[in-house]
């Protein structure tokens, strides 16, 4: 017997077939390409589709699974007819064209209203503006819609023909967390309440069905689980399930995460509440446009490999010999712990005598310095683990550690958002399947990386530098009003 996890990231698709005990029997990744040009940024649906097919009819090959689930990049929209076919291609939560309509509301009080509704702030490559985007100017793909919903709820829409969503997805920018539901009021103060028939209904315990075969990979008639998103996926494939305890990807995004028992509406407004099974369990998500998209730049730029990188990291001192910068690359700016749709990167420090590995060095602190500012405006208090492509860099989770001043929990791999599905879709469904799992022993980490003294006390005062960086960039950028 095997269980099947599905995780759908934004360049590339992989799907694990997992042991009972949790042990990874088969892995298959394959590429997703990224399309449009400047601030549009799109994704073609049906190679995505294919994507899945591929690597799902690779690992279910010679198996039986008891059952399949899924989970995906959040954010973005997705438009599906009747027959879960795209009418446009998807709009990648790192869009950034319904960055004047966010800047717009954050100027009128849009955004800190919706955020007391709803615990969620407002970004370009959200699913709200951008669903408002679409009604202005071009509402004639809304139209030809019948679902607007995430990447893995179109997945399940086409293995299975079931529409439907989970609370996860819900939660950013319509749920209201009182009553688990949609908020009509969030959607009038986004001018969308008109397109409400194009959310999905939200299942509490998981939108199910079963493979009707037409798509290529898991056999007809086998179980398919629309399971939380990557964030909260990776959160329960990690352990992290109680409250203060965190969960740091570092990935495409640097998403940080912390269980919090309550939401914040009060609080000052940044950054996602995720709803999870559990309504007394909300996760406080802050997901930075930042991550190893700002690394790969400076690869990029300087023509270092990725297998380079730990080497110079070992090879420079901390502190980069002065080189210093701020990490936002996204052209939608950034989101957390601050939103401004103008914030951009820099590199300071440089002379003549700075070397590629002084440049790389200093993107992989700003980004570790990144990561702390998100993580303490979530509110961690607790156990932290960590988990994404940046991790298999030993000596970058050391620099972690030490700018985070703690320990850290290498999630059990491989791909702890395809092993969150499972657990999810196993707790939601597992008993009327047949099916349990230890999910203790499903999330034992691989390891432990300790914090050395030295270098935390270095980087308390390298870490006050960047947030006096950051607050003299945003006034730059917006004005000295605004300033962090």
């Amino acid at each position: 017997m095997v269980f099947v996890g599905l995780d759908m990231g934004t360049s590339i698709a992989k799907a694990v077939a997992f042991a009972p005990d949790g042990t990874a029997l088969r892995m298959e990744s394959t590429p997703i390409a990224l399309g449009g040009a400047g601030e549009r940024v799109e994704q073609d649906v049906d190679e995505v589709v294919r994507a899945a097919s591929t690597v799902l009819s690779a690992v279910t090959r010679g198996h039986d699974p008891a059952l399949v689930a899924l989970t995906g990049q959040g954010d973005g929209l997705w438009l599906a007819g009747p027959d879960g076919r795209a009418v446009r291609p998807a709009l990648s939560w790192m869009d950034g064209r319904a960055g004047g309509l966010v800047a717009d509301w954050m100027a009128d009080g849009t955004a800190e209203r919706m955020y007391r509704r709803t615990g969620n702030v407002l970004f370009p490559g959200s699913p709200g503006p951008l669903l408002a985007w679409l009604d202005r100017e071009e509402p004639e793909s809304l139209d030809a819609a019948t679902t607007a919903a995430a990447c893995k709820d179109i997945l399940q829409l086409r293995l299975t023909g079931e529409r439907g969503t989970e609370l996860s997805d819900a939660s950013v920018p319509f749920l209201d967390p009182r009553t688990r539901a949609y908020s009509p009021e969030a959607m009038k103060d986004l001018s969308v309440a008109h397109r409400a028939d194009l959310l999905p209904p939200i299942v509490p315990d998981l939108p199910c069905g079963e493979a009707h075969g037409r798509v290529p990979g898991p056999p007809a008639g086998t179980p398919v689980c629309s399971g939380p998103y990557d964030l909260p996926a990776c959160a329960l494939g990690a352990g992290v399930t109680e409250p203060g305890d965190g969960l740091l990807i570092v990935g495409t995004t640097l998403a940080c995460e912390v269980v919090v028992e309550s939401v914040a509406f009060e609080g000052d407004p940044v950054g996602f509440h995720l709803a999870t099974a559990r309504s007394d369990r909300h996760l406080r998500a802050l997901p930075a446009m930042t991550g190893t998209v700002a690394l790969d730049w400076v690869l990029r730029m300087t023509g270092t490999s990725y297998e380079q990188v730990s080497g110079m990291l070992e090879d420079t001192p901390r502190g980069a010999r002065g080189v210093t910068a701020l990490p936002y690359l996204s052209p939608s700016g950034e989101r957390v712990p601050f939103v401004d749709p103008t914030a951009r990167a820099e590199f300071t420090g440089l002379d003549l005598r700075a070397s590629r590995a002084d440049l790389v060095r200093g993107m992989c602190e700003a980004i570790a310095f990144a990561a702390r500012h998100c993580l303490e405006a979530a509110g961690l208090t607790g156990e932290l683990a960590v988990c994404g492509g940046g991790a298999r860099s030993l000596p970058w989770l050391r620099m972690f550690a030490d700018v985070l001043g703690r320990p850290l929990r290498v999630a059990r791999g491989p791909e702890p958002g395809a092993r969150g599905a499972v657990l999810a879709a196993v707790a939601a469904r597992g008993a009327e399947l047949g099916h349990a799992v230890d999910a203790a022993e499903w999330t034992a980490p691989d390891a432990v990386v300790d914090p050395d003294p030295a270098g935390v006390a270095f980087y308390e005062q390298a870490y006050a530098d960047y947030l006096f960086r950051v607050g003299s960039a945003r006034a730059r950028w917006r004005g000295p009003a605004d300033a962090y």
